[in-house]
């Protein structure tokens, strides 16, 4: 290689680096501009989340998720076209990884979509008794793909926020208070005046039964062989629903055995035709026999 090719060269390296100095440097001031924009927006942008009411896992989903990524795509798109890279084709590039990889992750991403839509509807947060699935337990932790509950048999189950999304869920804490129902059945003969009067002062002096909204005891139904009545008493807490509603089956079964107040239960009555002296004589003997 001649002096002359050795100067070229220099030449020529002299000239990109030239060129690619002022690209470079103002591609470092574009990332430096955005990430003015990110520290100086964004306690202004998780204040209005937290004055409209969004939930704190939404506000950290939207803020440090969706919107701190968008800057740093455009910021890094921006800075690219800058030092002269093909935006275009490694935007193509992704978009065809990213088809690959949403049809792969799509069960996460429907969770994730549920997830949000939790946080945006807010239909129970944690600490709330609800009931999904066939599920019923006191909320623990709430993320953007599923839900977690403890149950009161102390099991710990996860559930996809996807499933809560499509199916009915109660929440037993939404209001405070709330009321339990017992359901009582009486035999015909049994007075229901007498029955009630029987049976809410056992209900009021359950630990737990609020005095206002007053306990009821209302007829319900009239069943085969029997008054179907309905115990009706109203907590404050909805953690003692299930112990609450244990106890008042529990008193109000005994008040009514107490009461001398029959509780009816399947009976079945034979008739029977065309029988001859002498069978009946065999039935009758065999009763005797056998008691």
């Amino acid at each position: 290689m001649t002096t002359i090719d050795h100067w070229l060269d220099a030449e020529r390296a002299r000239s990109l680096l030239t060129a690619a100095v002022p690209r470079v440097f103002s591609a470092i001031l574009i990332l430096l501009a955005f990430w003015v924009v990110w520290r100086s927006t964004r306690p202004l942008l998780r204040g209005v989340l937290v004055r409209a009411g969004f939930a704190d896992a939404l506000i950290d989903m939207l803020v440090e998720g969706l919107y701190k990524g968008s800057l740093i795509v455009v910021a890094l798109i921006t800075s690219a076209s800058q030092v002269g890279i093909n935006v275009a084709a490694a935007l193509a590039g992704l978009g065809v990884a990213g088809i690959a990889l949403g049809f792969a992750a799509q069960e996460t991403v429907a969770n994730m979509i549920a997830g949000f839509l939790v946080f945006w509807d807010r239909p129970f947060k944690i600490g709330d008794y609800i009931t999904t699935l066939d599920q019923y337990g006191r909320v623990q932790e709430i993320t953007m793909r599923t839900t977690r509950i403890r149950t009161m048999e102390n099991t710990y189950v996860i559930i996809p926020n996807k499933q809560i999304i499509g199916d009915m869920l109660v929440n037993h804490s939404l209001y405070g208070e709330m009321r339990i129902n017992v359901p009582i059945g009486i035999a015909y003969k049994e007075s229901i005046a007498r029955t009630r009067a029987v049976l809410l002062p056992v209900i009021n002096g359950i630990p737990g039964v609020l005095s206002q909204p007053p306990a009821e005891v209302v007829a319900w139904s009239l069943g085969d062989s029997s008054v179907n009545l309905q115990a009706r008493a109203w907590i404050a807490d909805a953690a003692a629903e299930r112990s609450t509603q244990f106890a008042l089956l529990e008193a109000c079964k005994q008040a009514l055995d107490d009461a001398g107040i029959e509780i009816p239960f399947p009976h079945v009555q034979l008739f029977v035709e065309h029988v001859s002296e002498q069978a009946l004589r065999g039935l009758a003997t065999l009763s005797r026999s056998t008691s």
